[in-house]
């Protein structure tokens, strides 16, 4: 069998931007090692015609747009799936954001399997036209789609509002594994080994971001909390509120997307705080997880079920600085959780269990 599939819904490889990315360059590549035929769909920003090379072995589609940030994304969204439909392969869309693009595959007869990423509508950051656009599109993505992937059993029981259990399959997210900490990383960034404390996510308000920073700000802690996100106060009126609030301890490293960089961060620091409160399996959480790390996580169904007993857990900003000072001074509680996060991992969130689920699910209901 000629096995080929298109990956559509990302920016492109190698990854640059999140989880999806380096989800989409792992498995894109796990597939071209298995013998697949493997094209992503990758955006450029400017003018000019669409471009294709190779990329160790995965068939790259460059689009060029002229648009910046959500109206740049749809447009390329767009454009892809266009181009994609008219190639005629199987489809693998990875979010349901454009979902109501998936359309044309249906018209064409071209078999679609879309990851249905998290509660997209939720988060805060959207106005309200723009919430009413993503939910509907959740729901067109799970009408129009020939199988669905959650990466969370509480993102199924939300598709069973729109379709039934056998239109849907749970898969969560893998992430690389510990290995290639180096402690030389932590010299340039002022950092001591087990004396910093360590947030990695997109600066936003349904990423607790606030919260934590007003909790660790409370009072001394005698170590940094260190902050990877982009970082832009002149310019983003909820990071100038962060600003404003954080404390002397507080340090806004901004975005870094050197994978050795962040996981030897992640590897040495004392603890990682994860306060995502939207969507399924963050792939943040589960690199923290297979980084070893004691986490201090939002309480919420999602990351309870992914760190089950990897993590301490907060709902408000009091308890959130509660669990601070009791990880900042219980060296073996931080031990123990670290035991728990590796074994969470390797339990449930290893390439081994995830890409063989996903390929599987793709042969048996894209073929």
């Amino acid at each position: 069998m000629n096995r080929s599939i298109a990956i559509l819904g990302i920016r492109g490889v190698p990854a640059r931007h999140g989880g999806f990315e380096t989800f989409a360059e792992h498995f894109a590549l796990y597939l071209v090692k298995r013998g697949w035929n493997v094209t992503v769909y990758c955006q450029k920003n400017g003018g000019g015609s669409i471009r294709e090379d190779e990329w160790h072995g995965v068939h790259r589609v460059h689009i060029p747009v002229n648009l910046s940030g959500a109206k740049g994304t749809v447009l390329f969204d767009w454009k892809a799936t266009v181009h994609a439909a008219k190639r005629g392969i199987p489809v693998l869309t990875l979010g349901y954001n454009t979902a109501v693009f998936c359309a044309i595959y249906r018209l064409r007869g071209i078999k679609n399997c879309i990851n249905m990423d998290g509660v997209e509508w939720r988060r805060k950051k959207w106005n309200l036209p723009e919430r009413i656009w993503l939910y509907v599109n959740e729901k067109m993505g799970a009408w129009l789609g020939n199988h669905l992937i959650a990466d969370h059993p509480e993102i199924k029981n939300r598709l069973l509002r729109f379709v039934p259990a056998d239109k849907i399959t749970v898969i969560p997210y893998s992430s690389d594994t510990a290995g290639c900490e180096d402690e030389g990383y932590l010299e340039p960034c002022g950092l001591e080994k087990n004396n910093y404390v360590l947030l990695v996510a997109r600066l936003e308000p349904e990423n607790s971001i606030l919260e934590i920073v007003r909790a660790y700000s409370i009072k001394p802690r005698n170590m940094p909390l260190f902050i990877l996100g982009e970082y832009d106060p002149a310019s983003n009126a909820y990071q100038k509120q962060l600003a404003d609030a954080a404390g002397e301890e507080i340090r806004f490293a901004g975005a870094v997307y050197n994978k050795d960089v962040v996981q030897s961060l992640r590897y040495f620091a004392r603890f990682s705080i994860h306060g995502h409160t939207v969507g399924g399996t963050n792939p943040s959480l589960v690199e923290a997880l297979g980084a070893g790390s004691a986490i201090l996580a939002h309480g919420n169904k999602f990351n309870r079920w992914v760190a089950a007993k990897g993590a301490h857990y907060f709902s408000t900003e009091t308890e959130c600085a509660e669990r601070i000072e009791l990880l900042l001074r219980n060296d073996d509680l931080i031990v123990a959780l670290r035991k728990e996060s590796i074994g969470q991992f390797k339990n449930h969130f290893t390439w081994d269990k995830v890409y063989p689920a996903y390929e599987k699910t793709i042969m048996d209901t894209l073929f």
